[in-house]
């Protein structure tokens, strides 16, 4: 059954109150939601909200600050968000109205953000600070500071010997272990996934664009309710298939070959993460079918091992060791140490509310709770094959469950579909 949204909130009420209780004592935190970005003139990209505030809050709206306040007895937590302008309502839309607000966060203290300013100084006034918590997370040195970033920039040249310090590895920490609500949400996700892609195995055929058969899957996706796709649909045809990452989907799927699809959609905020690979004319060659088990007997032999204590680097040794076995029983190596020139990315990553989730890079044995992607893959230009199979996994106390379970993956099971 779905979440109600006072279910949702009382997890994510735990998720902040988790948070305040390994802040440092005399502290507060600051995220700020973010704006939206300039392309040019009067248009902006689509607004993507910071994760870790719509981790704490559940709100994917712009303009908004959360502060957690650690700095007294009593532990605080104060939302800040636009107030209601029923002119600029008429052009861009209603505003999220602090009942809206305090129902999906949780949160009872809602004011409105034009007088954060002015009150946050005054806090700063009145009060002693060990140290102040931002967002101040960069994928790269290369990379622009974002929105978060350049708010601690602002804080630290208006309050100097204020010490900062940066959440995200504590809140990358926690987001490897998702709660009941998460699951459920990726489960969601999932279920879009797989109608999505039962609509591609029953619309496609030889001679469609792969821009058309990505068009079929998304129009499912978001016919059904997804907000939107997690990632730019790959759907790469033939030699296509072999590129990791092809996204310019604008060739013929010929007759004969095969389609790699890597896609998923995004249910409230959370991603689903999922890798299939068809005959286009709906019948595997019987080489086609030899290199896909391969594959997938590398795809089954790491659902079998996922447990709490493993690494995903021993879960990418064991996918290497099956699919090099195969590619020797193929006759297309000799040495296994030979696999890397066809098999060259990791088996896993952590999935949640961005497809390769925050992780903190000191804690890397997998524990309940975290879901985590299964996705070996063979890649042979001089064939044209390009096949990967990928699953999501959620790591229970014992083993794993495969999420993605009910997503048809076996040849007859695909065969079968498409004939239909």
């Amino acid at each position: 059954m779905m979440m109600t949204i006072q279910q949702n909130a009382t997890y994510i009420s735990a998720r902040r109150q988790a948070v305040l209780n390994q802040m440092q004592p005399n502290s507060i935190m600051l995220l700020f939601s973010g704006i939206e970005q300039h392309i040019s003139v009067d248009a902006y990209h689509p607004f993507e909200v910071n994760k870790n505030f719509f981790y704490l809050t559940g709100i994917q709206r712009d303009h908004m600050v959360l502060m957690l306040d650690n700095n007294g007895e009593e532990l605080k937590e104060i939302l800040y968000i636009p107030q209601a302008d029923p002119q600029a309502e008429r052009w861009l839309g209603k505003k999220m109205t602090a009942e809206e607000a305090k129902q999906i966060s949780g949160i009872s203290e809602i004011r409105f953000v034009d007088a954060f300013d002015a009150k946050f100084e005054r806090y700063m006034t009145d009060h002693s600070m060990d140290c102040v918590y931002f967002d101040t997370f960069r994928q790269t040195a290369e990379d622009a500071p974002d929105y978060n970033a350049a708010k601690a920039a602002d804080f630290a040249k208006a309050y100097v010997g204020t010490p900062i310090k940066n959440c995200h590895p504590m809140l990358a920490k926690m987001r490897m272990q998702k709660d009941e609500a998460e699951v459920e949400h990726i489960r969601e996700a999932l279920k879009l996934t797989d109608k999505g892609l039962k609509r591609i195995l029953t619309t496609m055929k030889p001679g469609m664009y792969e821009y058309q058969i990505q068009a079929n899957f998304e129009h499912e996706l978001m016919y059904n309710g997804a907000q939107s796709v997690s990632f730019p649909t790959i759907a790469g045809s033939g030699i296509n298939g072999t590129m990791l990452h092809y996204g310019t989907n604008h060739c013929v799927a010929e007759d004969g070959t095969l389609i790699l699809l890597d896609l998923g959609a995004r249910y409230n905020g959370y991603c689903a993460d999922i890798t299939r690979t068809y005959p286009v004319n709906g019948k595997f060659t019987d080489r086609q079918k030899a290199v896909y088990n391969a594959v997938l007997a590398a795809n089954k032999a790491v659902k079998a091992a996922a447990k709490p204590g493993i690494t995903t680097m021993q879960l990418n040794d064991i996918a290497k060791d099956v699919l090099a076995k195969g590619l020797i029983e193929l006759g297309i190596i000799q040495d296994a140490k030979d696999v890397g020139k066809y098999y060259m990315h990791g088996v896993s990553h952590h999935l949640g509310i961005d497809v390769h989730d925050a992780v903190n890079m000191n804690d890397k044995a997998l524990k309940p709770g975290a879901v985590i992607t299964d996705e070996p893959g063979l890649y042979i230009d001089e064939e044209a094959i390009g096949i990967r199979i990928e699953d999501d996994l959620l790591i229970t106390e014992d083993g794993c469950i495969c999420l993605s379970e009910d997503i048809i993956r076996e040849v007859d099971q695909i065969e079968e579909a498409m004939k239909r």
